[in-house]
């Protein structure tokens, strides 16, 4: 059974735009600022210390996170890295095969 809370993150989650993976750095800031984090919707000041995600390392759509929440999103499996997400992806074969490959064609 899903709690109150549980729908609250999953409609946050849909907030994110989709990517396959994401880059997460320490933030620190000086402005006077207050972000909302993604994860939680709670309110961010600049100062306390969290930070970056960044989807496919595109740092034009940064947005800044409670440190809690983004690992708990990355122990969910919900913030992969780069890393990560190669090796889900299929491999190109080697040249050693690609080799054979050609030889057995012809």
């Amino acid at each position: 059974m899903m709690k109150n809370g549980d729908r609250a993150n999953l409609r946050l989650m849909a907030r994110l735009e989709r990517a396959d993976w994401w880059t997460v750095r320490r933030a620190a800031n000086l402005k006077p600022t207050t972000y909302t984090c993604p994860f939680c919707g709670g309110k961010l000041p600049a100062l306390q210390e969290h930070v970056l995600i960044a989807p496919e390392g595109d740092t034009s759509r940064r947005r800044h996170a409670h440190t809690k929440c983004a690992v708990a999103a990355r122990k969910a499996g919900r913030l992969p890295s780069r890393d990560e997400w190669r090796r889900t992806q299929p491999r190109e074969p080697s040249w050693p095969a690609r080799l054979l490959s050609r030889l057995r064609g012809r």
